[in-house]
């Protein structure tokens, strides 16, 4: 509250008498002074007279934000090859080159790739390094991760394909990501990439086939998570093997399309070896 004191007022000249707008005390006419403050680029006159104890200081926020200028573009930019750092290609396997003045090793530059000219990637097979499913992102935009869903079931029918049913709609879209943990196998524990079959069902991919048999259990828990993928990837590139020297009876052969076998043993639990 402002203390204005007594009214100075010496002439007797009622002309020579102003009184304040905002606290209307009575002043000499020639001791009043007009309000100012800032609108758009400036300063304006906003047309009332005030005391000296009324005058108020220019409120600095209602000034117009000017923009500076766009910095200078730098000169010869080294950009970072962002699709080839973050892309994993296989290459043609060939003996070992080494340099004959360092003796460093040179790797292969010959990229396998496809007929449409894309290259092929490497599939990671295990649980992803560094993802839990209790340290998962709780919120993304407008979307609640961590979000436990109603199953009731989830079963095998014996190929790779794992099947999950929910009692009420699920919410999913086909390439959204859930963590599985506790289930009877820990070939069902992990994060997927699901495919949705209806408003209540879902389904991933593990690897190797397993079984008709169900992975419920009073304890298991599926809840939606959002996790990173490598670039250029809808999905988790991992599906299956999630338990550390886990033994899988019997072995396992796959064949590609060469016709090459490609066997999965039972003491390379993370690894499917190459046999030529």
């Amino acid at each position: 509250m402002r203390s204005h004191g007594r009214a100075s007022v010496s002439s007797k000249n009622p002309r020579a008498f102003g009184i304040c707008d905002r606290c209307g005390f009575l002043y000499n006419h020639d001791r009043l002074q007009w309000q100012f403050d800032y609108a758009g680029s400036g300063l304006i006159n906003k047309r009332i007279l005030i005391c000296n104890p009324c005058n108020d200081t220019p409120q600095a926020q209602l000034r117009s934000i000017v923009v500076p200028s766009d910095p200078i573009p730098i000169q010869n930019p080294r950009i970072q090859d962002y699709a080839g750092a973050e892309t994993d290609d296989l290459t043609i396997s060939a003996p070992t080159v080494y340099d004959p003045i360092t003796g460093i090793p040179i790797p292969s530059t010959t990229n396998i790739i496809t007929q449409d000219g894309q290259n092929i990637t490497t599939q990671v097979i295990g649980a992803p390094t560094g993802l839990d499913a209790n340290a998962v992102m709780p919120l993304y935009n407008n979307v609640q991760y961590g979000t436990v869903l109603p199953i009731i079931s989830i079963f095998s029918n014996s190929t790779t394909i794992i099947t999950v049913t929910c009692s009420s709609p699920h919410g999913l879209s086909t390439n959204d990501q859930v963590a599985i943990e506790g289930a009877t196998s820990p070939i069902a524990d992990g994060f997927y990439s699901v495919t949705v079959i209806s408003a209540t069902a879902f389904k991933f991919t593990v690897i190797p086939p397993v079984k008709s048999q169900s992975f419920l259990t009073p304890t298991t828990r599926v809840i939606t998570v959002l996790v990173g993928l490598p670039y250029n990837y809808a999905q988790i590139p991992q599906t299956g093997i999630t338990e550390p020297g886990a033994n899988y009876s019997p072995n396992i052969n796959w064949v590609n399309n060469a016709g090459k076998i490609i066997p999965w043993f039972n003491n390379y639990p993370h690894v499917i070896p190459w046999v030529e």
